[in-house]
């Protein structure tokens, strides 16, 4: 049973080992653990039989916020995970107040725009060259509160 829960600096390493199984260039464990320290961080985790199988967060100023990574275990992709934690990070925006979220996602990722739009998102920029490792454009996506399905 998947459970979804706040993060806290205790999951920085495990967070860190996803990082490094999901993306060609990963956050640094000091990154992760810095975000305990600055104002705005939100995280959450998604644990398994006590198993980090995902997280997802955000970094909000006043009423907007910029979802800063999402990663799922690349063996417990397409079991719904990634839309749990996105369907409670959505809901803590707008307890929050949140009234806006901005995303990049790469251009080639069609599941985690699919996942996006699905939960209201929409595309509204490009940025050229945004991520490295291959070399690709984002798709700039944003939420309103008020939009979610």
């Amino acid at each position: 049973m998947i459970v979804i829960r706040t993060m806290s600096e205790r999951d920085s390493s495990a967070v860190w080992e996803l990082e490094k199984k999901c993306f060609s260039v990963p956050w640094s464990e000091e990154s992760i653990r810095a975000m305990f320290s600055e104002k705005g961080y939100w995280n959450l985790t998604a644990r398994d039989d006590g198993s980090l199988v995902g997280y997802i967060g955000m970094k909000a100023v006043l009423d907007e916020a910029d979802i800063t990574n999402v990663a799922v275990d690349p063996d417990r992709r397409r079991q719904g995970i990634g839309k749990m934690l996105l369907r409670e990070l959505l809901a803590k925006a707008g307890d929050m107040g949140i009234r806006r979220i901005f995303l990049e996602v790469r251009v080639s990722n069609t599941a985690a725009r699919a996942l996006y739009e699905q939960a209201g998102f929409r595309t509204v920029d490009v940025r050229k060259n945004y991520y490295e490792k291959p070399k690709e454009d984002a798709y700039i996506m944003v939420w309103e509160n008020g939009e979610r399905s």
